[in-house]
């Protein structure tokens, strides 16, 4: 917009140089006047177009100025503009997001109201669920208590059962005896229902060495007489099971005594094993004195914790002994191991004499071969001189060591 009279301007001022340019062409024809005179004019004519030429390029920088101010304007007002629109849509976009977040409340708050009317208004019909629920477990619970309890009344039964027969019963106490023996000892070390010489058939035979030699475990359970004791009410039913346990024990005693106990083939002394420990903790703590009749008898009673600990005293048994049947053995190969040795160090001098002597013959082929090269060395270089200085010694007296 600036443009056009700036362009308006330098047209006028141009076309006012061309007229004054003609007119004083027409002035300098019509005068007449002499190239004299004509030449001052014509060098103000120059210095005129020099001025107008001046001017028009003064005109130009004008007109640059002029459109880059018109530019600076342009690019100021699209800045302007950008940076209004910028800030109107931050403007819009923190207005949206407040209305956003307001709403957002509202919603959470609407929500929270909804939740918390739900919650007052199924309190009761929740908490009513859950004692039903809970009350529900509880009695599944004591179901399956009822259930163990029917299982183990029946397993107690069973046991009775087996108890009650002496056959039964006399298994049970063999099956425990084994179960311990087999973890105590090894294999090798016992025999299950072997016959002695007189014709009796023990429960288990340990075969200890002499002494004390092999001895007899042998499991016996007065099981009635125990239960008798347990259930007596009056102190007549009391002193009756403690008769019956006595005459029980000692029958067992007696029994062990004279069927297992046999000079020259046995250990003197026997085992009676009690599959029980309340048994036995009540023949160590009321009857003292069938404990001692077994001791005077040579018939130890055990439990199976008891019998645990003496087996384990009997394998430490065997395995000394087993040591001193292997000591002859040990003797023989240390002898045989002391000859070896032996042998060994004197085949180690012998080699080594070897080698001593191979080193000193190497040393000695080394000599020989060291002069031989040098013979060579002077041969190759034709030095006959120094061959004649050496007398060569005679053939019958030449020596590896003169060589």
């Amino acid at each position: 917009m600036l443009s056009q009279p700036v362009l308006i301007i330098a047209g006028l001022a141009a076309a006012l140089v061309l007229l004054l340019f003609v007119l004083l062409i027409l002035t300098v024809v019509r005068s007449g006047r002499s190239a004299r005179a004509v030449q001052p004019l014509a060098q103000q004519l120059g210095y005129l177009g020099q001025h107008v030429q001046g001017l028009a390029q003064g005109q130009e920088g004008l007109r640059a100025s002029i459109q880059m101010v018109s530019d600076t304007a342009t690019n100021g007002q699209a800045q302007l503009a950008q940076t209004l629109e910028q800030r109107l849509g931050a403007v819009q976009q923190q207005m949206q997001d407040r209305l956003a977040d307001n709403a957002l409340r509202s919603q959470r708050s609407l929500t929270e109201m909804q939740e918390r009317m739900k919650e007052t208004l199924h309190g009761s019909s929740k908490q009513t669920t859950t004692s039903l629920t809970q009350l529900q477990e509880r009695l599944a619970v004591i179901d399956r208590a009822q259930d163990n309890i029917t299982k183990l009344s029946g397993d107690v039964l069973s046991l009775q059962d087996i108890l009650s027969n002496k056959q039964t019963r006399g298994a049970f106490g063999e099956i425990q005896l084994r179960d311990i023996v087999g973890k105590a000892l090894p294999n090798d070390s016992y025999a299950w229902q072997p016959t002695l010489s007189n014709g009796k058939r023990a429960d288990c035979l340990i075969h200890l060495p002499n002494p004390p030699g092999p001895i007899v475990i042998d499991s016996k359970f007065p099981l009635e007489a125990y239960e008798a004791l347990r259930r007596a009410e009056t102190e007549h039913d009391l002193k009756l099971a403690v008769a019956q346990m006595k005459v029980a024990v000692k029958k067992h005693i007696a029994d062990i005594s004279q069927k297992y106990i046999i000079e020259g083939e046995t250990a003197d002394g026997a085992l009676m094993f009690l599959p029980s420990e309340a048994v036995y903790a009540e023949l160590h703590a009321n009857f003292p004195d069938l404990v001692r009749a077994g001791f005077d008898a040579r018939v130890w009673i055990v439990s199976p914790t008891t019998c645990m600990a003496t087996l384990n005293t009997m394998r430490a048994i065997l395995k000394d002994a087993r040591m001193r049947e292997q000591a002859g053995a040990i003797r023989k190969e240390l002898s045989m191991l002391v000859a070896d040795v032996d042998r060994l160090g004197t085949r180690v001098g012998n080699l080594d004499r070897h080698f001593g002597q191979a080193a000193k013959d190497i040393e000695e082929i080394k000599i020989s071969a060291d002069k031989a090269g040098k013979r060579a060395h002077r041969l190759d270089n034709f030095d006959f001189e120094e061959l004649e200085d050496t007398p060569p010694l005679p053939i019958g007296k030449r020596t590896d060591a003169a060589e």
